[in-house]
């Protein structure tokens, strides 16, 4: 390989990292912000080591931050054994890190900065909007290829050890977590901590993924050839189609794929419906498309 086209990609790879780690500082921030400004005046323990430190500073007095970073200590140190080793740690560390001090300065920062903090009375509403900012902060940190620390370190072992799907071993561990702040806290502030581990679910997901503006559509016909030509001039999208044959009839016919805009189902159907009526389609969710030129740049 030429030098300069090995010095280019050197500099890419450093120029991506650097980047990748500053979403995850980043994503750390917001959910520490979202922790500070709704969950910790309400004692909101929406599951995680997040809402044990708000259990145990119940008790102690000890600050959240301070809490969060000594409980995952051993966490650490178990899953560099059981994940990655040194890649685990450098996806784990600078957001636990970056969240544990950041906690405990808005914890004192907002209070003196603020005139009304919390910002709201309503426990519903500051539910729903840690849910929602926590979310936010930890789908950035897993967009930038890190980890938040916690439970997400418990439930990556188990499912390595067991073959768990991951969500149902968050479901476990937060869910007891949330069950024990129920006891001391009162089974209200409980409901409340689920709606937001739900919420925050929901928007980890929103910044992994983004919001779901495109559809599969698979259509089987006996009239592919008027069908594709229909679909690539009014639709203006491409098209791919093979042989199929039918599981119970043994008839031979066309499958047509395409992908479309959500306000294009309905002119997909029209087209259909004028065309082939026997036709057998299947629309499908589908949350990203992206290929030659529109491949997004790292």
């Amino acid at each position: 390989m030429e030098p300069k086209k090995l010095n280019f990609k050197i500099n890419n790879k450093i120029l991506y990292f650097f980047r990748q780690q500053g979403l995850i500082a980043f994503g750390a921030l917001v959910t520490a912000l979202g922790y500070t400004l709704f969950q910790v005046p309400f004692n909101i323990t929406a599951g995680g080591l997040s809402g044990l430190a708000i259990i145990v500073n119940h008790f102690t007095g000890w600050s959240e931050g301070i809490l969060f970073l000594i409980m995952n200590i051993p966490l650490v140190i178990l899953g560099f054994y059981n994940l990655d080793r040194w890649k685990f740690i450098f996806s784990v560390i600078l957001s636990l890190l970056v969240f544990s001090f950041a906690t405990d300065i808005f914890i004192y920062l907002m209070p003196k900065l603020m005139s009304n903090y919390p910002i709201t009375d309503n426990i519903l509403l500051s539910a729903f909007y840690a849910g929602i900012v926590f979310g936010l902060g930890n789908g950035l940190i897993f967009k930038g290829g890190g980890c938040f620390p916690g439970t997400t370190i418990i439930g990556r072992i188990i499912q390595n050890k067991t073959g768990l799907p991951l969500s149902q071993t968050f479901l476990y561990t937060d869910s007891l977590i949330i069950l024990s702040a129920g006891i001391i806290f009162g089974w209200e502030m409980s409901l409340l901590a689920f709606i937001s581990l739900f919420f925050s679910g929901v928007a980890a997901d929103f910044v992994l993924e983004g919001s779901s503006q495109v559809r599969s559509a698979m259509v089987i016909t006996e009239n592919p050839g008027t069908l594709k030509s229909a679909f690539m001039e009014e639709l203006e999208k491409g098209v791919t189609e093979w042989e199929v044959t039918g599981g119970y009839t043994k008839k031979q016919c066309t499958m047509l794929y395409c992908v479309i805009h959500r306000s294009q189902i309905n002119e997909l159907k029209n087209i259909i419906g004028q065309i082939d009526q026997d036709a057998f389609v299947i629309i499908g969710l589908t949350h990203q498309a992206f290929g030659g030129i529109s491949f997004p740049k790292l």
